[in-house]
């Protein structure tokens, strides 16, 4: 019993370990702020050893380790974090989806006031209860994946706009047809069903079928071209450490996407207003108007194109000697700084320290990793245009090919230069 009491008081609610799913997140934080300090520490030029102080590339490079090794902690205790949210997220879809269904059940109530309950509002709730029973056991067999949101999360990790949206269509077409089924099972003389049957003739549903179709199919379509955009090294991608909410309107990087908010804000009215068609017509498909249907497919065209031009590969432009205040001009040689100068080092999703640290510069065959150069509020080095990079005594003089492997491990161009004695 004692064993038992501790093990509830150490992994309960209010777990702060971090060595277990329930401290996850409290483990994360701390390792956060502890990497953040340390930062702020060595940017501000305090915590050096004294051995070091007298030479600034080896105190450069011992900042660059000691920011290493705590950026591979926050990295870690990231992942499980990001483990411990998909556990807990399942309970939370599922207290949304059976949310919605007492929702609609208290609606109908209090609709049906005065106008009485009908064959429609019962193939409506019992539709709304199969569709929720449906979805919880397939949360169930996703519970490790994070329940319902399995299927819209992304190679990447992040949610995807794209299955997000066919979902939506999806989810409302299937509620659609049971609500049909059921009043069609319910129906008690011929003329009903004849109607009813009419409801899912193509002439009803033609504009909601077209956008199903082309929604769809551009869920497809995009996981293929970023797959392939990806193999080809014109597209990079970092993998985020959980799925957000927040991912449905912006790019890797977090900031608002046009071609994301426009694709969602444009789905859920239309979701919205064949929702509202159907309630009133529970007797059809919702007829979508086809002016509102030309809309979704603009918006999924705008989000496909949006999509087919995206990233580019990374790109070295120059590669220059790096030169201090009141240095004189000179050539390259074993020792100096090296400046390489391109666009696309550090592609959106991969601006955490741990991603920083892991990039590497070639100069002929000898690897260089690329310091980390803090600054008050994050790093002046690397960045995503600009390079600083020592070059080591093991590189023989001569005329060298310099290379880089970006934050998401694509390799760059080579562009040659001369190391001389």
């Amino acid at each position: 019993m004692a064993v038992q009491v501790a093990g509830k008081s150490t992994h309960g609610g209010g777990c702060t370990c971090g060595d277990c799913p329930y401290g996850a997140l409290a483990g994360h934080r701390r390792a956060v702020a502890a990497f953040l300090a340390k930062r702020e520490e060595f940017a501000a030029g305090q915590g050096l050893p004294a051995a070091l102080a007298h030479s600034p590339g080896a105190s450069r490079q011992w900042v660059s380790d000691e920011l290493t090794q705590s950026a591979r902690a926050v990295a870690d205790r990231s992942r499980e974090a990001g483990d411990a949210w998909l556990h807990a997220v399942r309970r939370h879809t599922l207290l949304v989806v059976w949310g919605a269904v007492a929702a609609l059940a208290l609606v109908q109530a209090a609709t049906a006031i005065g106008a009485g309950w009908s064959v429609a509002r019962t193939a409506g709730l019992v539709s709304a209860l199969v569709v929720a029973g449906l979805l919880s056991a397939a949360a169930t067999l996703h519970r490790a994946r994070g329940g319902l949101l399995a299927p819209l999360i992304g190679e990447d990790n992040r949610l995807s706009t794209s299955r997000t949206v066919a979902s939506a269509w999806v989810l409302l077409f299937v509620f659609a047809v049971l609500v049909l089924a059921l009043q069609l099972a319910g129906a008690s003389d011929h003329e009903s069903r004849d109607e009813l049957i009419a409801g899912l003739e193509i002439a009803r549903g033609a504009g909601m079928l077209t956008v199903l179709a082309v929604v769809c199919a551009i869920a497809v379509v995009v996981r293929r071209l970023v797959g392939v955009r990806v193999g080809d090294r014109r597209l990079q991608k970092v993998r985020a450490a959980r799925p957000r909410l927040a991912d449905l309107l912006c790019d890797d990087g977090g900031r608002g996407s046009f071609a994301d908010v426009q694709y969602t804000l444009v789905t859920a009215v239309a979701v919205l207003f064949s929702g509202v068609r159907l309630a009133r017509r529970p007797e059809q498909l919702p007829d979508l108007p086809w002016a509102l249907a030309l809309l979704v497919l603009v918006s999924a065209a705008t989000y496909f194109a949006a999509k087919w031009a995206e990233g580019g590969p990374p790109v070295v432009l120059s590669v220059v000697r790096a030169r201090e205040a009141g240095d004189l001009d000179a050539p390259i040689r074993t020792g100096d700084d090296i400046e390489i100068r391109g666009t696309g080092f550090v592609p959106p999703g991969a601006g955490t320290p741990d991603r920083l640290a892991g990039m590497v510069v070639r100069i002929g065959p000898v690897h260089i990793h690329v310091p980390l150069v803090p600054v008050p509020g994050g790093f002046q080095n690397p960045s995503d245009t600009v390079l600083t990079v020592p070059v080591p005594v093991d590189v023989e003089p001569g005329r060298l090919d310099v290379q880089v492997v970006t934050a998401a491990g694509v390799e760059t161009n080579r562009v040659p230069i001369d190391v001389q004695d």
